[in-house]
């Protein structure tokens, strides 16, 4: 973040949002479940506050709380997420042909995986480790390819929904209506 040169230890974020602002911030991007205590620190807000935002959120339907465990936990709406991922794609200016040969080099990234290793899954490649004859460099490799290969899966998702659903994604200006 850049600082001013004014007060120096002042972020361009801490100046120009208020708590509120960072905390809806933080939450939009969380990739995995989260405690209030954790997402006031990333938002460099106290803790009552921030879960004062955070139950708004739940209640607009843009966060999600579990309290299957100790600590309650808040995750965003993935499908929502997802969607509007989707949007931005097709508005991103590429063409659906663009797209689909984005998809096809990610899958023919995977298929490549799958071929070096002879396995199925970034799983089975973890399960690899356990292999005594691996060095620590192949090692750490493996595990680099095994969340590369998953956030692969999660985008041909997304991008595969951007293609399929390319004229509905599309701009519009007409209302859409629902059909009963």
């Amino acid at each position: 973040m850049t600082t001013d040169e004014s007060n120096p230890g002042e972020s361009l974020m801490d100046r120009q949002t208020t708590g509120e602002d960072r905390v809806r911030m933080v939450a939009r991007q969380l990739s995995e479940p989260r405690t209030a205590n954790w997402i006031a620190s990333e938002a460099g807000w106290s803790h009552e506050p921030t879960k004062r935002v955070l139950e708004r959120l739940v209640d607009d339907g843009i966060l999600h709380r579990d309290d299957s465990s100790t600590h309650s936990t808040y995750y965003p709406d993935y499908r929502r997420q997802a969607m509007q991922e989707a949007i931005r794609l097709r508005d991103s200016g590429h063409t659906v042909e663009e797209l689909t040969n984005r998809l096809a080099d990610m899958k023919g990234q995977i298929r490549d995986w799958e071929d070096e290793f002879d396995i199925e899954s970034p799983n089975h490649l973890r399960g690899t480790l356990a292999d005594d004859s691996l060095v620590a460099d192949e090692e750490d490799r493996r595990r680099e390819i095994a969340r590369e290969w998953e956030h692969l899966q999660r985008r041909i998702r997304i991008v595969g929904f951007a293609v399929r659903e390319w004229d509905f994604l599309a701009p519009t200006t007409e209302p859409v209506e629902a059909s009963s």
